[in-house]
């Protein structure tokens, strides 16, 4: 055992031989390239060499050398990395950035040795062969001659004999394949025939050296391989971060990535012998993710947004948003990385180029879709990603301005000159959109009206006011809505504190507010219509230029010209008409299904809105009330959407009368007008007593029961306007008479067209 004066003594020398590895570490790394870059052109020079007869035996010595040389400066290499960071690993000493770069280099140079190898196999094999036989045949003479020097000597003995037999043995076996077996048997041989100074000193010598040529040339494959496997780098992979960053500021050398990615390949071997987990597929994956994100955050990411803002820059130089004299601030030319071949990784291969195209498409084409007007821009820049890096960038597609997807209200709101002097509103495609979002909605609101206790309430309050209508003058009691609003909570209320009846008014607001969206652009779209087509005298009778120009004589272009200009004409008098009654499409749609008789529990509907503008009245009043204080989250100061939805589907359900015949708003109206006159009647007679508690109670409630008032007056004029969208005036019954009379009319006018005599014109 060691004592603690021993120990220090080899720590210390550790420290001191660590020390000196790390100030010799850079400079070491600069021989081994210069060195190793050497003997790559040496052997690709000696292997393109065609074999010549008459030198063949030189050329075959070249070649065993240069192979011998190239796994002596692997063996160099693998032990300087090897045992430089595993010391630093060893005593926990951080690594400087340049002893990190440097020993990624050394690991480079690892690799290269053996892609050097690996790309010249084929003829590295044949030659192998070729000096396996030379070798033999060298130490086959060398023993030859000493075999013969043993035979001349007359004076035989045992050991003379045994020296003789173990140097025929050897003889016979290398008359053979150059095996592991065989090259031992022959060791074994010549540790006895080299006995009784059978071979002189300057024989034995040579002799050594060929068979240790001949063992390293008979497994320079594995040899090589076992010297350039850098599966030690699984526990060293910190390292790869500083590596990626140095790879980035110095893009001329993008081609080395190749080798590092294969020294992390190498890895894997390994990690499929685990044993602490349950498969060895959950620990390469994990290494897998771990090596890719560090290679997106430290070089592609970098790489891709570094890109990005080149062109950007460059695009809009007019603007000199930053300094690009590269004298000042330096160029760093990124484009290397894109002549890279893709870098092979586990299943997958790494294309750096692809990666930064696809990139680049996917921010320009989305950018373009947020901003439509910048869609020249980035064409620019896609041209110059092309001419400056070689990508080759995929069109957007995208036109200036949307045209499938209806009107774009951002891109109103930016270019609103624009917009109004050349836009043509297509309605059918908003329609449609908000058909389908309503499907969606519709059948929720059926569910709701469905359910036993919904439905089961409903049905007592129309009785009930089929009962008590003659002695309340025909209107729907306050209490009975408001009873039916509180007692809707007992069903159970929603994490944050709604009841059934709040969600079913929200559904109502959003199917009204669908219908709102639809009027705004729609009126929007008719105001921008009228301005483009404000220059024509007369939408009913427009002549047709194309006729007259003929009738004229004109020219083909002139023509074509007036055939366009009837065109464009077309055009704006078909989009100013197309789907001017776009709620009664809206209306025609559903109404069917909801008035057929397998919905008749929606025809319930009209007797839940008073509890429904009861629940709407407490919703506006808490909104307005937050606008004045400090979380604003929720506020609002209108909600218009609720009173268009219920007149929407009022109408769908062709329940104008029923619920006109509730009186609702008046019996509203006259509940807290009689409060409001018993409030104020106690006002009177408290302000003689002077008691200010209760004087101010009666003003809180009085300023109350005011506010409650003027938002059911607020909604029932929301809901008034609402309706005359709809034609409130006319009941389903009255619509399809009116249909049907306007039906009969024009046919009985094309028949007595058609029995008149034609006039003569008077005018052509």
């Amino acid at each position: 055992l060691l004592d603690k004066k021993s120990i220090h003594t080899v720590k210390t020398q550790r420290e001191n031989f660590l020390q000196q590895r790390a100030q010799s570490l850079t400079k070491d790394m600069q021989s081994y390239y210069v060195f190793v870059s050497s003997w790559m052109t040496k052997m690709e020079s000696v292997l393109s060499k065609e074999q010549r007869t008459t030198k063949f035996s030189e050329e075959l010595s070249n070649r065993c050398n240069v192979f011998i040389q190239g796994f002596l400066y692997a063996y160099s290499l693998s032990t300087t990395v090897k045992t430089t960071m595993n010391l630093y690993m060893s005593m926990q000493k951080p690594m400087t950035k340049t002893s990190v770069k440097a020993l990624c280099r050394l690991m480079e140079l690892l690799k290269a040795i053996e892609h050097m190898f690996y790309r010249r196999s084929m003829v590295v094999a044949d030659s192998v062969t070729h000096i396996t036989q030379h070798l033999q045949y060298q130490a086959l003479h060398s023993i030859s001659v000493a075999k013969k020097r043993v035979i001349s000597d007359k004076k035989y003995s045992e050991q003379c004999l045994d020296v003789l037999s173990a140097l025929v043995l050897a003889e016979n076996t290398l008359n053979g394949p150059s095996t592991k077996q065989r090259r031992l048997i022959v060791s074994l041989a010549l540790s006895v025939g080299t006995q009784m100074k059978t071979f002189k000193d300057e024989e034995l010598i040579p002799l050594q050296l060929v068979l240790k040529k001949l063992d390293l040339i008979s497994e320079l494959t594995e040899r090589v391989r076992a010297q350039c496997d850098c599966c030690f780098l699984y526990w060293h992979r910190a390292v790869f971060p500083i590596y990626l960053d140095d790879v980035y500021e110095n893009a001329v050398d993008s081609a080395r990535l190749h080798y590092m990615f294969s020294a992390l390949r190498d890895c894997v071997p390994a990690m499929m012998h685990a044993r602490h987990l349950e498969s060895y597929e959950v620990l390469l994956e994990c290494y897998d993710k771990e090596i890719m994100e560090v290679l997106s955050e430290h070089l592609l990411d970098k790489l891709c947004k570094e890109i990005e803002k080149d062109l950007r820059l460059s695009v809009h130089t007019h603007l000199k948003l930053d300094d690009r004299n590269p004298f000042r601030v330096g160029l760093k030319d990124l484009a290397h990385f894109f002549f890279l071949n893709p870098i092979r990784f586990f299943n997958r291969f790494i294309d750096i180029k692809a990666y930064v195209t696809h990139y680049l498409d996917k921010t320009f084409y989305n950018l373009t879709t947020v901003a439509l007007h910048d869609w020249a821009t980035y064409s620019e820049m896609r041209n110059l990603a092309t001419q400056r890096y070689g990508l080759r960038m995929t069109e957007a597609h995208l036109p200036s301005q949307t045209l499938e997807q209806g009107l774009d209200v951002l891109e109103i709101m930016r270019n609103i000159h624009v917009f109004v002097s050349r836009y043509l509103y297509n309605l059918n495609n908003q329609v449609n959109f908000t058909y389908q979002f309503l499907r969606k909605k519709f059948y929720i609101f059926s569910q709701f009206m469905y359910d036993e206790h919904i439905k089961s309430r409903l049905i007592k309050d129309i009785r009930f006011f089929r009962e008590v209508k003659d002695q309340n003058d025909h209107k729907y009691p306050f209490e009975r809505a408001d009873k039916f609003n509180r007692g809707i909570r007992k069903l159970g209320i929603t994490p944050d504190g709604q009841s059934y009846l709040d969600q079913f008014r929200q559904l109502i607001s959003q199917i009204g507010n669908a219908l709102g969206y639809v009027r705004m652009i729609r009126s929007g779209g008719l105001h921008c219509c009228s301005s483009a087509i404000r220059f024509v005298p007369d939408l009913e009778d427009i002549v047709n230029f194309e006729e007259l120009v003929k009738e004229e004589g004109l020219s083909e272009e002139t023509q074509k010209a007036a055939r366009q200009l009837d065109s464009v004409l077309s055009d704006l008098t078909r989009n100013f008409a197309e789907g001017t009654e776009y709620f009664k499409m809206l209306v025609d749609v559903f109404a069917p299904e909801f008035r057929s008789m397998k919905n008749m529990h929606l025809r319930n509907f009209y007797i839940i809105v008073p509890p429904l503008t009861l629940n709407f009245v407490e919703h506006s009043i808490s909104c307005k009330e937050k606008l004045n204080k400090k979380n604003k989250s929720g506020a609002a100061f209108t909600d218009d959407g609720f009173a268009m939805g219920v007149a929407y589907i009022l109408k769908l359900l062709d329940q104008y009368q029923e619920f006109d015949s509730l009186h609702w708003f008046q019996s509203v109206r006259e509940k807290y007008v009689k409060e409001i006159r018993a409030v104020a009647k106690q006002q009177n007679v408290q302000s003689t007593n002077q008691d200010e508690k209760l004087l101010q109670t009666m003003n809180l409630t009085h300023k109350r029961l005011e506010v409650c008032l003027q938002e059911f007056e607020l909604l029932y004029f929301s809901l008034s306007s609402a309706r005359i969208f709809f034609r409130a005036d006319k009941t389903a019954a009255e619509e399809s008479q009116e249909k049907k009379e306007k039906e009969e009319s024009g046919k009985a006018s094309n028949g007595d067209l058609s029995n008149s005599v034609p006039a003569e014109p008077v005018v052509k």
